[in-house]
């Protein structure tokens, strides 16, 4: 039986046999695409060759890749681990084709793998074809069909509709039809009860699709047309998870050598035993091996868990396994951290990411995993709170909006709090939870909402970017279109040449302007779109095909290539202080500071930021200037000492900027000397997750300003002390003798509040129920009241009532003291405060035996008074 080590390399073997290059597995975690978070499917890694923004290198690629589906068109996150199939994180073994092959090798090599490589029997197989669509004009793959007749009988050659069988990039982009293999996995007597054509694409967990061969060959254009692609292009998906249930004769991808090693472990850990019959259980254990795979691989990737985009879809599925585990495993310890040498183990050799970042992905993964729990316990108090007031209200039902705070703010999903509430005999209102939920999702639609026009081609080619040797050029427009989000538009331009760096690998984009004659349009920005340099403006010239002059903001440029250059001599520094283990996490660059995150697992010593400090300081002062190699090889680049970064994905070559001792792999802009940056100041060093720090910094003009500043705060401290020479003696001086007056206020304020308290103790009368009540109204401090009744508790200690309606700068305040005995027999101060607070217009609260509270209307004090007292009669 092939393992799923083996059966990987088995297809790789093959299709490197038909010519094709194998090539490594993009990072699962996407960076510089604005339109997708995660790598969803193989083709991402080849997006900008099929739009025709690239050039391939090699026309027949073949790999496997990391793949998540989680969120947008592709999300299986609910099917995860309740059925034997979906999965969060997966591994697509794919082939592709560059305009070379088209659907006949495709056909064939897939029936010729399968059938003859792996010996799956062919009865068992079908094949999909596109049925058509009148709305598109399309007719039925009858190209497709005849080349699956070769292979199988016409029963199995079966029609799928538009949703199954036609392939969409987006709601525009390259698409087409597309032909699924399926196989039955059914035993004999089913598969003569039922044929498997009928099963096919009806959610049968044993009638599955195990392999998809999609024919590029349409562009849909925004108008919801279609228009022939020049270069048709073959991309194909195969589910490696999916293979080797088949292949190693299971029923279930989680009975496969994919998932058992990790499924033991968890059952070693939390001592229950899987496949017992307890569905909670096995549901549980599913859904957790197959998340903490997907959180190993986004963290190696380089994707932390966080509260925002990516990082936020990362933390809730790992507080999702981590709620499984809670509930139904009974695990209220950190624990998927432990699993992570059983997964290397698996997968370690395939994606050496793992065994490289073992530490990083434990410790990040320990603290998410502790940091939950706690919440779990305070969310679990807040649940207590809500399940006991309905159950004071009467009430069978936990009201929807708050199951949703909890699930918004606390990270509990439905089903936990349902769960909860079924124990204590209380339901939870779905409806009003999903009209909570909807909207949300109204909320983040409408600020995500963009529409956008077709590209308007003026001319074809690619852009050529300028702006390593030129801040100016003379260009032309390319192609444009017109976008409107949130009430506004903007166009985007693409030029033929261009300095503008666009934003990528931390550097902000540059802004500048575009000149046709007397027309002057500002570029705000440059993002990076499909690998296109894309130029945001507010207006189009008056006409698109007018030759232009291109020029960026040269000072802006000039101060954010000191702050590039900077974290380069930063990253050397930490290395040399901290260790070889540091390692760049992520950085942001702009004109005005930069920030740098790197591996290290304690924090920076202030005298260690110092010595990283002096030594990039040192390399300014050298005056080192930039080597630069622009298409290095990337093996020779790593000889050379530039370190390839997890989580990044680099081609044969790549540019390597060199400033002594610091060599990296870099496309951003930087100085030409070292000196130019002038100095760098770190301003701050901080922990963002486990294992990784930050650093912030300035550089140049900053420095200088920041230098102004600090000084500037002297001078005025030292003017403030009457020009004292040494201005920290004579601070220290004037904070002592600060001390020394609060100390003589205190015990002043401890006296008047002595003398206050026996003075109204004299003042108290009885209530016709024997209690001792002692009022204090007027203008009063609030740390004098509250000295005044702990002075009274300490004096009288039964049937005794504090109570006092005061006011300072026209602020009205209520406070009660109740004696123990009193609390005993009933009595509330919280609730007493609460009650009166009405008629201040405030709130407050606090504990059974002292409590305040606040409020806006001065005019109310003395009906608050009154309510006071009528509790207590």
């Amino acid at each position: 039986m092939l393992t799923s080590n083996q059966i990987r390399e088995a297809f790789k073997h093959y299709f490197e046999g038909k010519a094709h290059h194998i090539v490594p597995s993009a990072p699962m975690v996407i960076k510089d695409d604005p339109t997708l978070m995660f790598t969803n499917a193989g083709m991402n890694q080849f997006k900008d060759i099929i739009l025709g923004n690239k050039q391939a290198q090699w026309q027949r690629v073949a790999d496997s890749q990391k793949c998540l589906r989680v969120s947008g068109k592709h999300n299986d996150l609910e099917e995860v681990g309740h059925d034997t199939y979906h999965h969060t994180m997966f591994e697509m073994l794919g082939n592709w084709s560059f305009g070379n092959y088209f659907k006949h090798e495709a056909i064939d090599w897939a029936w010729e793998f399968l059938v003859d490589v792996l010996k799956i029997d062919a009865s068992c197989l079908y094949a999909t074809v596109f049925e058509g669509s009148a709305s598109d004009g399309l007719e039925r793959d009858n190209e497709a069909a005849s080349y699956w007749e070769a292979h199988l009988p016409k029963d199995h050659i079966l029609n799928g509709n538009k949703h199954d069988n036609f392939w969409e990039m987006g709601d525009t982009g390259p698409c087409g039809p597309c032909s699924e293999i399926h196989i039955d996995l059914r035993s004999d007597e089913e598969k003569a009860t039922i044929p498997g054509a009928e099963l096919v694409n009806k959610d049968n967990p044993r009638v599955i699709e195990i392999w998809n061969l999609v024919f590029m060959q349409y562009n849909r254009k925004a108008d919801g047309s279609l228009e022939p692609l020049p270069h048709r292009v073959i991309d194909t998906g195969m589910g490696l998870e999916r293979l080797c249930m088949v292949l190693q004769g299971k029923t279930s991808n989680y009975d496969t050598d994919a998932f058992q090693p990790l499924i033991s472990a968890i059952s070693q850990l939390c001592g229950k035993r899987y496949g017992t019959g307890d569905q909670q259980v096995d549901i549980a254990m599913r859904v957790i091996a197959d998340h903490v795979r997907t959180i190993a691989f986004s963290i190696a990737d380089g994707q932390l868990p966080s509260n925002a985009k990516a990082g936020y879809v990362i933390r809730r599925i790992l507080r999702r396994a981590v709620r499984y585990g809670y509930t139904f495993l009974g695990m209220k310890q950190a624990f998927m951290y432990q699993l992570i040498d059983t997964l290397i183990g698996q997968m370690g050799e395939a994606y050496p990411e793992l065994p490289a970042q073992a530490n990083l992905i434990k410790n990040v993964t320990r603290e998410e995993e502790e940091a939950f729990l706690r919440t779990l316990a305070t969310g679990m108090k807040l649940l207590d709170k809500v399940m006991a007031d309905a159950r004071t209200m009467g009430k069978t039902e936990i009201n929807g909006t708050e199951a949703f705070t909890l699930y918004d703010t606390y990270g509990f999903p439905l089903d936990l709090t349902q769960l909860i509430a079924r124990e204590q005999g209380l339901t939870v209102n779905e409806s009003e939870f999903d009209a909570e939920m909807q909207k949300q999702k109204q909320r983040a639609r409408h600020a995500a909402a963009k529409q956008t026009t077709d590209w308007t081609e003026l001319q074809d080619g690619v852009t050529e970017f300028v702006g390593y040797d030129l801040t100016e050029c003379d260009t032309e427009i390319l192609r444009y279109r017109k976008v409107t989000q949130k009430n506004k538009s903007f166009y985007q331009i693409v030029l033929s040449r261009t300095p503008f760096y666009a934003e990528m690998g931390g550097q902000v984009g540059d802004h500048g302007t575009l000149t046709c004659g007397n027309e002057v349009i500002e570029v705000t920005d440059t993002k990076r779109e499909n690998n296109l340099p894309v130029h945001i403006t507010n207006t189009l010239p008056s006409d698109p095909t007018a030759p232009l002059h291109a020029a960026i903001d040269v000072k802006a440029r000039r101060a954010t290539e000191c702050n590039h250059t900077a974290t380069h001599l930063l990253h050397a520094a930490l290395r040399q202080v901290l260790g070889n283990h540091v390692e760049q996490k992520g950085s942001y660059v702009d004109p005005h500071s930069l920030r740098f995150d790197f591996s290290h697992f304690r924090k920076v010593t202030l005298d260690e930021i110092r010595q990283v400090e002096h030594i990039a300081n040192a390399m300014i002062r050298e005056a080192i200037p930039r080597q630069e190699y622009r298409e290095m090889p990337i093996d020779e680049a790593k000889r050379m000492g530039a370190m390839a970064l997890f989580g990044e994905k680099y081609g044969d070559h790549m540019r390597v900027i060199k400033y002594g001792p610091s060599v990296e792999l870099c496309g951003g802009t930087h100085v030409a000397n070292t000196g130019n940056i002038g100095m760098v100041r770190i301003l701050s060093e901080s922990s963002i997750a486990a294992g990784i720090r930050r650093i912030e910094a300035v550089t140049a003009e900053q420095v200088e300003q920041m230098i102004d500043t600090a000084n500037d705060t002297i001078n005025q401290i030292r003017a403030t002390l009457n020009n004292a020479p040494d201005v920290v003696a004579a601070l220290k001086k004037t904070f002592d003798e600060n001390q020394e007056l609060r100390h003589q206020a205190d015990e002043l304020m401890q006296e008047r509040a002595v003398i206050l308290a026996n003075q109204l103790i004299n003042e108290a009368t009885k209530t016709p129920s024997g209690v001792t009540m002692i009022r204090m109204r007027g203008e009063r401090l609030p740390d004098l009241v509250r000295r005044v009744a702990f002075t009274i508790k300490a004096q009288c200690t039964e049937q005794t009532a504090f109570l006092a309606a005061t006011e300072m700068n026209d602020k009205p305040m209520l406070t009660v003291l109740l004696s123990q005995d009193l609390v005993t027999a009933g009595m509330n101060a919280g609730n007493m405060v609460r009650q009166a607070a009405k008629a201040i217009q405030g709130g407050g609260g606090g504990q059974p035996n002292f409590a305040q509270a606040g409020g806006r209307n001065l005019a109310g004090l003395d009906n608050a008074m009154q309510e006071l007292e009528a509790q207590l009669n």
